[in-house]
């Protein structure tokens, strides 16, 4: 497995694992695959060329399988933050330590960012799966937001958690 910085010329595969994560976890995340179909690679593109955003993929034999966003606060009274965002894995590949690997690329990236302090994510509460994950790495809860993601009639409880960097 190799883990690294997206560049531009991966944004087809991504996007394409993208629309695979938004097929198997609706819930899992804020963007529609309708929404995400309509992005255009170009989006992709230009995202991963921001100074503040670096999106890390899993690869093997060149095959993107896993993917985390790092995401700096660019505002100069939050710029001790970062967000984790859109962890995801296929199925196939969940067994084998890649969003754990992933995840500690992303908390890496950050505690190297100059000034950063915090990481911070959120979760849909019944993913107990990726929860415990994130406990395990040493995130601390800190707020629930309430019906926070609706997938047709279905409301999705949000728990927003924290690591303190030191």
């Amino acid at each position: 497995m190799d883990i690294r910085l997206l560049e531009p010329g991966d944004a087809e595969v991504y996007k394409k694992l993208r629309l695979e994560a938004l097929l198997n976890s609706p819930e899992a995340f804020s963007a529609s695959y309708e929404e995400v179909q309509a992005d255009s690679i170009g989006e992709y593109q230009a995202i991963f060329q921001s100074q503040n955003i670096h999106t890390f993929g899993a690869f093997e034999s060149n095959e993107l399988f896993g993917v985390v966003t790092l995401i700096r606060e660019t505002k100069m009274k939050a710029e001790h933050r970062t967000t984790i965002s859109g962890l995801y894995v296929t199925p196939y590949k969940r067994e084998n330590g890649t969003g754990k690997t992933l995840m500690h690329t992303a908390i890496d990236c950050a505690k190297s960012l100059d000034g950063v302090e915090q990481v911070c994510l959120s979760v849909i509460i019944k993913r107990d799966t990726v929860k415990s994950l994130y406990y395990a790495l040493g995130f601390v809860p800190f707020g629930v937001h309430k019906q926070a993601v609706k997938l047709g009639d279905t409301y999705f409880d949000e728990e927003y958690m924290v690591m303190t960097l030191g």
